[in-house]
């Protein structure tokens, strides 16, 4: 069984081609992808609409459609796991500040220079936002 960093990453370029492509989700998935690759994948499309909403939002002085697709695609796996750990089956969830690890990790590895940072940024302000809502303290 593939490692969860390299399950993320399967999601998230499989979000990234349904994207680009308009291709169905099911479609851009490996063959073999494992359960929590296709619960990951799912699950963000699914919640597309409120991430879309939350990266727009904090994302200042961008607009959506000016992000690059791979960097949307991996905001919207990190916040599947950091705003609703229960959609996706896992033995444990991880932590929030894991999930934004593992949206950096990826963008070093995959996007331009300037990704890490911007991704980094939106998901902590994200982070912040929502542990500011539900009265949890903040980092």
């Amino acid at each position: 069984m593939a490692r969860r960093s390299d399950q993320r990453r399967e999601a998230v370029f499989a979000l990234y081609q349904h994207d680009l492509t308009g291709r169905p989700l099911e479609d851009t998935l490996p063959r073999n992808a494992a359960t929590f690759t296709r619960a990951l994948a799912k699950a963000a499309l699914a919640r597309q609409p409120e991430f879309d909403e939350l990266i727009s939002r904090h994302s200042e002085g961008w607009t959506l459609s000016r992000i690059a697709p791979l960097e949307r695609s991996i905001l919207r796996v990190a916040l599947l796991e950091m705003l609703h750990p229960a959609d996706v089956p896992a033995e444990r969830s991880i932590p929030p500040e894991g999930a934004i690890d593992e949206a950096v990790e990826t963008a070093k590895s995959y996007c331009g220079a300037e990704a890490p940072g911007f991704v980094n940024g939106v998901l902590a302000a994200i982070l912040r936002a929502s542990q500011a809502v539900n009265g949890e303290k903040t980092r």
